[in-house]
């Protein structure tokens, strides 16, 4: 979903992420034909706001990214950029051509400010991505770089729904929970009445909730993001989950926006405080044309 200057890049493998995420709880649930079905676990950082725009303002966005050239990009994505000119491997960057933020962001980074989630985010880069069946565009699994990109990413996701899938390389293992109909986690080690008691009325035994440990990389989580939805990732999974989104969820023409902040280094106190204030300041000139 997110673009260039990636870390750690792997194929993402075929077939079926095995939780879903649940923005109304929080939770990352079992599907119900995988083995974890019935199962649920703790999935923080991720915020969705839907309709974030109207279908009038993004056919209008799109149309205005279209007057100007799309370059080729990787996996058969294409792609337009706004921001300097970086190297990540040598982390070394210039403004080059940078000449801000196009025009038509100016809306919606201003409509951001009333995102609880997203006070003080000020981008410095955007980054659009035209994704298509026809080509078989697709983005393997990736951490976003966090030399130069900071706490928040920021996307918006135009033309049709899609599915961020997000996995974990990491040796260590989640703890799963029981999920209730309602939504709730059962937290492991509590106390639950069995089903003989429930039923009856009767006195009986109460039964301690179990829990379940897998490892990390056997679990998969599908985060669905409707069309005109704006999703932001942060904390866990910012740094912690990998993020891609497999061919198949590619169905029609999508156009994903995305926009990054500044990470600390380039922030006010930090050892590049200067440069940040520069790119910035050219950036939310809101002057920018695709470098």
């Amino acid at each position: 979903m997110l673009c260039d200057g990636q870390q750690g890049t792997a194929l993402l493998t075929p077939g079926e992420d095995n939780f879903t995420y649940c923005p109304a709880t929080g939770l990352a649930k079992g599907n119900e034909h995988s083995e974890f079905a019935g199962w649920a676990f703790p999935f923080p950082g991720v915020f969705l706001v839907e309709e974030f725009i109207t279908e009038d303002e993004e056919y209008e966005i799109v149309e205005l990214m279209d007057r100007d050239d799309w370059k080729p990009s990787q996996s058969g994505r294409k792609k337009q950029d706004y921001g300097p000119k970086v190297n990540f491997k040598k982390q070394r960057l210039k403004a080059g051509g940078f000449t801000g933020l196009p025009s038509f962001s100016r809306k919606i980074v201003a409509q951001m400010e009333a995102c609880s989630v997203l006070r003080g985010f000020l981008p410095v880069e955007q980054c659009n991505l035209d994704y298509t069946p026809e080509r078989g565009s697709a983005i393997d699994p990736h951490f976003d770089d966090w030399w130069l990109w900071g706490e928040r990413l920021v996307s918006l996701n135009l033309l049709s729904k899609t599915v961020l899938s997000m996995s974990c390389d990491s040796e260590g293992t989640i703890q799963l929970s029981p999920a209730f109909s309602k939504g709730e986690l059962s937290p492991p080690g509590s106390l639950t009445q069995t089903s003989a008691r429930r039923n009856s009325g009767e006195e009986g035994t109460e039964a301690v909730v179990p829990s379940r440990l897998v490892p990390s990389k056997e679990v998969t989580v599908a985060v669905h993001l409707p069309r005109r939805a704006l999703v932001v990732l942060q904390g866990d999974a910012r740094y912690k989950w990998k993020h891609g989104i497999h061919r198949k969820h590619i169905e029609h023409r999508r156009v994903c926006v995305t926009f990054r902040e500044l990470s600390a280094d380039f922030s006010a106190g930090g050892r590049h405080e200067e440069l940040g204030k520069e790119l910035l300041e050219i950036a939310l000139s809101f002057q920018g044309r695709p470098v």
